[in-house]
């Protein structure tokens, strides 16, 4: 089998979470909202503490926490939710980036259809958008800034915290697309200028299937948010549906291992893209974003003169790698992230996506770019 470097795409399950998850789905079974016996106790009080963990990555309470299927349901829970408060108040203009994932871009364009003005900033070739852009762009009747916090694509980390800073004394809500930071970049989420945080089980090593939408209160009132579905009344009316219980006990549980086992695992990532940039250093490679800014355990590496696809054919029996969003990898069309980033047709077209985590096996990276120098030169792999 290859090597698995494709953890921007999904994680591995952290090993520790295997019995706390198969507890809840085989032993501890009970509904959380099922209050007339001790089954449904037992899984109230689990959801209560995932609650609190998760919650504790951002320095949010625990009943601020809302549970869905993921980052993609939590993102359109935020900007659709918002969309008649909007419409109520007059203020139909939201700001966004040209980096966003598609689970922002497209309820946006959703809500452009019914209306709405949409401001999306562009990035420079560093990857990331400037908070006086932000700024410059802010209307009376802006109701939203959505910015991601890290880019799925390049590890680039934007400056949420200088944008939350802009936004004082502003009543534009702020949402992130935290799907691929949270528990990975401590700081930055915890700034109570955030109203709503996207988060992902499936990228911080929980099951998949389960995420959440974090939305702090303001002046000790709830935003005003509506459901996108119905039907039971769950999550505070918010989020219907039965709460799926052994996940968002293993979404909890790797929350908390997320702040416990923080140093460490940046460490061991931090290593790896230390040996993948020195094999790679003869090989004329050109890396995707500012490394200053970019998360350690994400590498986006362009090969010029190469396509992408030949070079994920000449490695795929060595390491599982992508060439970029895994929601757009069935119908590969140049990376809107890289071209919002003004790269060369030539920089997007050979691009790989590396990532990895604490758990990622040893790579012989000096194999890997021996294979990429053969097909530089023009022999076959």
């Amino acid at each position: 089998m290859p090597i698995y470097l494709d953890c921007n795409a999904t994680t591995p399950l952290e090993p520790q979470l295997r019995e706390p998850v198969l507890r809840y789905l085989e032993v501890e079974f009970g509904n959380a909202g099922s209050a007339t016996h001790g089954f449904g106790t037992e899984a109230l009080q689990a959801v209560k503490k995932a609650r609190e963990q998760i919650a504790a990555l951002v320095n949010s309470r625990g009943d601020e926490v809302v549970f869905t299927s993921g980052a993609t349901e939590s993102n359109n829970l935020a900007l659709l939710g918002l969309a008649h408060y909007g419409v109520k108040t007059g203020r139909r203009h939201i700001i966004s980036s040209a980096l966003e994932h598609k689970a922002v871009l497209e309820p946006l364009e959703s809500l452009r259809k019914r209306g709405f003005e949409i401001t999306l900033l562009p990035a420079d070739p560093s990857g990331r958008v400037r908070a006086s852009q932000v700024r410059e762009a802010l209307r009376s009747d802006t109701l939203l800034v959505s910015i991601m916090q890290v880019n799925n694509e390049t590890g680039v980390i934007q400056p949420i915290e200088e944008i939350a800073q802009c936004l004082k004394g502003n009543d534009a809500f702020f949402h992130v697309d935290a799907a691929q930071g949270f528990g990975k970049v401590l700081t930055g989420l915890d700034n109570k200028r955030i109203d709503l945080i996207s988060i992902s089980g499936h990228k911080i090593f929980a099951p998949k299937g389960i995420g959440a939408l974090i939305t702090r209160r303001r002046s000790f009132k709830p935003l005003p948010l509506e459901p996108i579905m119905f039907g039971g009344g769950q999550e505070k009316g918010l989020r219907p549906g039965t709460l799926a219980v052994p996940l968002i006990v293993g979404l909890g549980e790797a929350a908390q291992l997320s702040l416990r086992d923080h140093a460490l695992r940046s460490e061991a990532c931090r290593r790896v893209k230390e040996e993948i940039l020195a094999a790679f250093a003869p090989l004329n490679a050109v890396n995707n974003g500012d490394q200053s800014n970019c998360v350690p355990h994400t590498l986006s590496i362009a090969f010029p003169g190469l396509d992408s696809g030949v070079l994920i054919a000449a490695l795929q029996d060595d390491i599982a790698i992508s060439n970029g969003s895994a929601c757009s990898s069935d119908n590969y069309k140049p990376s809107h992230v890289l071209q919002a980033m003004q790269l060369e047709n030539e920089v997007i077209k050979s691009t790989l996506r590396l990532s990895w985590c604490h758990l990622t096996a040893p790579v012989d990276w000096k194999t890997i770019a021996a294979k990429i120098a053969t097909l530089q030169s023009g022999c076959p792999a």
